[in-house]
């Protein structure tokens, strides 16, 4: 007994397995169709984005908790970074130009920046009718809304793993994902956020149907 407990604290001293094991500890699923929101505070290092299952998309967005009404911009970020396409190594800014979060590592390497989220109103402009439709913009306005935030202001997202591509006209053609199970994405936190996650509602977004998200959030 007491060669296996020498044996556990040794390993705990090792870096790779307490990353690992403090990790495992923050693991968490959504289940198609959800969301999630949480305080991510300045210097966390490890708020990572994962997709179990190939060809499924997550919608990203977040406000500054220093800030009153300063949010995620589409705008400012593909600007500050003469970039569309988005990968390891780029920096998502806010409203007011403030770096929100860094790209530190990306196994997929295709997301979108260009579009909103999916809506009640997408959907029934698409079917031509009022029939309700679960979307990505309602889950995320639950999410945050809860915490006191305008969600008018919650515009474009950053649409993990989703993929749009473009010609040389400006028309955008939404594709299949490109991400495989496992892919993933993480994310440093420059500043204390509230950030809001979901696991994108929109079949035709996910290769036919809708799948989970699994995250995790560490130092």
């Amino acid at each position: 007994m007491i060669q296996v407990l020498e044996n556990l604290e040794g390993l705990l001293n090792q870096q790779w397995f307490s990353t690992l094991f403090h990790n495992l500890q923050n693991f968490s699923w959504m289940e198609p169709i959800t969301k999630w929101s949480k305080l991510i505070e300045a210097g966390m290092l490890n708020f990572r984005v994962t997709s179990p299952e190939a060809n499924q998309v997550a919608d990203l967005f977040c406000f500054s908790n220093l800030r009153a009404r300063d949010s995620l911009s589409s705008g400012r970020s593909i600007d500050y970074n003469d970039t569309i396409l988005f990968t390891t190594g780029h920096t998502l800014y806010s409203i007011a130009g403030f770096p929100l979060l860094k790209i530190t590592e990306d196994t997929c390497g295709r997301h979108d920046f260009l579009v909103t989220p999916c809506s009640l109103q997408m959907f029934q402009m698409l079917s031509k009718s009022n029939a309700y439709h679960p979307s990505c913009h309602e889950n995320l306005c639950k999410a945050l809304g809860g915490a006191d935030f305008s969600i008018e202001l919650i515009s474009t997202t950053f649409n993990i793993f989703m993929n749009y591509e473009f010609d040389l006209s400006g028309k955008l053609k939404l594709k299949k994902p490109l991400n495989k199970a496992g892919d993933y994405i993480i994310f440093e936190a420059f500043e204390d956020l509230t950030v809001g996650l979901t696991a994108c509602a929109d079949p035709d977004t996910n290769a036919g149907d809708c799948k989970p998200i699994e995250y995790t959030v560490s130092i």
